[in-house]
């Protein structure tokens, strides 16, 4: 096969696929900029990559797994922090922070408001729209949220910073030193203002607060932070906000305050049921923590809780794991995330196992955990509706939602990621941006520019459509034809797709649809989508590179 152009970031999101059969063999071209994240990438980056002819689909079992709400590069990842216009407050806007950053403040009003979201969204949610396009005004809204330990304040260490660093963990993060939250806070209002009038977005869906580990913030900086986007623009009281929360920083007290702040939806690292995997993950919390911070949430936050569990540890064994699972569905609300292990340079984790100290994790065992455990979750009423996201009774993720189909995103806090295009950009130039990772330099640029942008890269069309392609295959919708030419209207997913030989192979082993509908994974292709991307990315390339003039008026 001809040398293929990959994009770095793809190479990046499926970092088993030098590893199983038929490896990418990567060639000296291409510059690879690690990130301080789980699978942080530049999206700019591109390099060679020859697959060898042995290469079967069926050997590259692992998807494409992302970590949830956090942007990670192309479309989870490669973000920035922006702003946008202020306008005027809207009927049925957020409420005022006095109204609700206080516990039992209107927390019945809220409560009440939640419950209504939660009835309107109690169905399948086969029908929910997908993401508007590159122009659209809407967008969702990312919080990379810290907190450093106050002097006397020795139970809750930071909030972008976290109590410890787990063992596996590579995102931007740091262990407390000595900030005032009240100035973390203050930044981020600041922040999210500014972003919020240089996108010009006027509506944001979700708002989505990670870390670091949020839930040891304090909830007065949640309800400041929402405060002020509704005050930037039209935040509507449906709109989902979710916290990231550790089971040992999440007492049921503490989350009743964060529910009266404005947060409608809990995610929550569980990561495993068997205290031996937790102590090796590095974690704080304790099976019977996590069980009971899950009951205490659900409790809170009914039909609104998500939960993470991880596969592919060292040493762990397909059965067991299964156990987990079905012990997991006894107690889970509607959402799960299965996330598979990703060893990463630099990491206490990655250190033992180059060591010798730890096996490395079995890609094999790992694939059959994936597939054994979506399985399980099929038949317990869960709908697979992205590679590693299964949801029941409608409890999609609206914001990873935003991620998947490409829309408009803004990152703020130290090191999140954003995408959108600026004001005055011209229709297609959407532009990845980044902020600084230190939190004391971004809190400096931010009191000194307010903002903390510390990169900006424009998006070229084609770097685009391969992104609405990647992500958009992570769902089980796929990509629309609709969706697809609100980024390309000229070039049809048929030109693209159709008629293609090594397209036509995927569709006739069932691992791939091209209907009326659009471009689609099948249940099995899901599974298998890395490996897909390896046909269908060049496809795309070539199309593009084909076009005509005449095909493509005025480019």
């Amino acid at each position: 096969m001809n040398d293929l152009q990959i994009p770095g970031w793809v190479r990046e999101l499926s970092p088993q696929l030098g590893a199983k059969g038929g490896p990418l063999a990567p060639q000296p071209s291409g510059h690879q900029r690690k990130e301080s994240g789980a699978v942080g990438v530049s999206a700019s980056m591109s390099g060679r990559w020859r697959r060898t002819p042995e290469a079967p689909i069926r050997a590259f079992t692992q998807p494409l797994f992302l970590a949830p709400g956090r942007p990670t590069d192309p479309t989870l990842c490669t973000l920035g922090a922006l702003r946008a216009p202020i306008f005027p407050r809207v009927p049925g806007c957020w409420p005022s922070v006095r109204a609700m950053a206080l516990p039992g403040v209107r927390a019945g009003a809220r409560a009440a408001a939640t419950k209504m979201v939660q009835r309107c969204r109690r169905v399948d949610g086969t029908e929910r729209s997908q993401s508007p396009g590159p122009g659209t005004q809407r967008a969702a809204l990312y919080v990379h949220v810290r907190r450093r330990r106050s002097s006397g304040d020795k139970a809750a260490p930071a909030w972008p910073y976290c109590e410890k660093r787990c063992s596996y963990c590579k995102f931007n993060k740091y262990i407390s030193r000595g900030v005032e939250e009240a100035a973390m806070r203050s930044c981020l209002v600041t922040e999210a203002q500014t972003l919020l009038q240089l996108s010009g977005v006027q509506r944001v869906e979700s708002v989505f607060f990670g870390g670091g580990t949020p839930s040891l913030a304090s909830p007065h900086t949640v309800a400041a932070v929402l405060e002020a986007v509704a005050q930037a623009t039209y935040l509507p009281t449906h709109s989902e906000v979710t916290l990231e929360a550790n089971p040992t920083s999440a007492p049921g007290s503490r989350l009743a305050a964060f529910r009266a702040a404005g947060v409608n939806r809990l995610s929550i690292g569980l990561q495993s049921l068997d205290d031996t995997e937790l102590q090796l993950l590095g974690r704080t919390h304790s099976a019977s923590d996590a069980l009971q911070t899950l009951a205490e949430a659900r409790s809170l936050f009914p039909g609104r809780v998500s939960v993470d569990l991880m596969l592919g540890l060292p040493t762990q064994q397909v059965g067991p794991w299964l156990g987990q699972l079905q012990e997991l569905l006894c107690h889970c609300d509607d959402h799960i995330s299965l996330y598979q292990l990703s060893l990463e340079r630099g990491t206490a984790l990655f250190a033992q196992v180059q060591q010798g100290a730890l096996p490395a994790p079995d890609p094999e065992l790992a694939a059959e955990m994936y597939q054994e455990g979506r399985a399980i979750l099929r038949e317990a009423g869960f709908r697979q509706y992205e590679v590693s996201n299964f949801a029941r009774n409608g409890a999609l993720s609206t914001h990873n939602w935003t991620y998947w189909h490409c829309g408009q995103y803004l990152g703020i806090g130290p090191g999140a990621h954003g995408r959108f295009m600026p004001q005055g950009a011209g229709r297609y130039v959407r532009e990845a941006r980044i902020q600084t990772l230190e939190p004391n330099n971004w809190m400096k640029e931010v009191m000194l520019f307010g903002h903390g942008t510390r990169k900006h890269t424009p998006l070229g069309e084609l770097e685009l459509l391969e992104e609405v392609l990647a992500m958009g295959l992570r769902t089980d919708v796929g990509i629309t034809h609709q969706h697809w030419q609100q980024f390309e209207p000229q070039l049809t997913l048929w030109d693209v797709f159709g008629a293609r030989k090594e397209v036509d192979m995927l569709l006739e082993q069932g691992l791939l649809l091209l209907d009326h509908r659009g471009l689609r994974c099948s249940w099995e292709g899901l599974a298998v989508l890395d490996s897909l991307l390896l046909t269908l990315l060049p496809r795309l390339q070539e199309a593009w590179q084909q076009r005509t003039p005449s095909s493509v008026p005025g480019r």
